[in-house]
């Protein structure tokens, strides 16, 4: 099943086949809208860009990990783009990212607007040596998210030296809806237990999982729930938020279940993006966090086959 061949009501119908009603209705709460983002072509609305040149204002400076270099630029979202007045968030636990970054705090307030651009050390410095993940808090450092209002006088910047920017490639975006992994802090919390016993719940159960969209498909997303390549990015970045626990602590759990996807980008052929072995960079974010617009506290981690 592809996501364009996924709906709310394709998922609920399947639901209610294989699971029992109070089972079924609960899963179903879960369900998030996303947005899908792909090569735009032409006549497409543009909804940001991988590669390229970032636009960035004149007091604003290149990313850069302190003591290593300069980051690279990976991707920009044009918010203004991002149609979220198509997710229908009245009856889903949506990831509030519609609610908070891009609808205006006054509602007869101007459309929302601004770019959002990521930046990472992707190796081109110093061979691939330094590598960035949640193992390892300070190499947050090599993960940037920044935000640029509208209204600021931003202008192309090129890559510092030594950085060979990514091809531009433009993006278009649509509505999907996106479902909770098999071992997903949500999930969890919904049904009781913990990873390990929700293995053993009816969601879990091969004829239901089946039915879903694939969990090869990883493609470059924006909110919903984040499409793993591996474990639930969740409890990545939650071990990473407290200080590098152990996967046991009872803690992560529900710290896992606070972090809800910005944004991530796929291994992209036509942008010439490989992430190790045809993997994905997730940036993650806490609601309170997002609602703020402080996207300096989002958390970076990557997954690869």
């Amino acid at each position: 099943m592809n996501d364009r061949a996924v709906t709310r009501e394709s998922l609920t119908g399947l639901a209610r086949t294989h699971l029992p009603a109070d089972v079924a209705d609960t899963w179903t709460s879960l369900l998030r809208p996303g947005l899908r983002l792909t090569h735009a072509r032409d006549g497409d609305q543009v909804a940001g860009h991988l590669g390229g040149d970032p636009v960035l204002p004149a007091d604003v400076p290149w990313p850069v990990w302190e003591g290593r270099g300069p980051l690279t630029f990976i991707a920009a979202l044009e918010c203004s783009a991002l149609d979220y007045s198509a997710l229908d968030c009245s009856a889903l636990d949506c990831s509030a990212l519609d609610r908070s970054v891009l609808e205006p705090a006054d509602p007869g307030g101007p459309p929302p607007d601004g770019v959002l651009s990521f930046f990472y050390f992707d190796g081109q410095i110093d061979d691939g040596e330094e590598i960035v993940g949640p193992w390892d808090p300070a190499t947050q450092a090599g993960a940037r998210v920044l935000y640029v209002p509208a209204e600021a006088d931003a202008s192309p910047r090129e890559a510092p030296a030594g950085i060979e920017p990514y091809p531009r490639v433009p993006l278009r975006a649509h509505t999907v809806v996106t479902v909770p992994t098999p071992t997903h802090p949500v999930l969890v919390a919904a049904f009781g237990g913990d990873r390990e016993t929700i293995k053993d719940h009816p969601v879990s159960a091969r004829p239901f999982r089946r039915g879903l969209p694939s969990s090869g498909d990883i493609g470059h997303r924006v909110g919903g729930y984040a499409a793993p390549v591996q474990a639930d990015v969740e409890y990545e970045v939650a071990q990473l938020a407290l200080g590098g626990v152990d996967w046991r602590d009872p803690r992560l759990q529900e710290e896992a279940g606070r972090w809800l996807l910005l944004a991530q980008f796929d291994s992209d052929d036509r942008a010439n993006m490989m992430w190790g072995d045809a993997g994905a960079l997730y940036w993650l974010i806490r609601p309170e966090d997002l609602a703020a617009r402080r996207f300096d506290r989002a958390l970076f981690t990557w997954q690869c086959c």
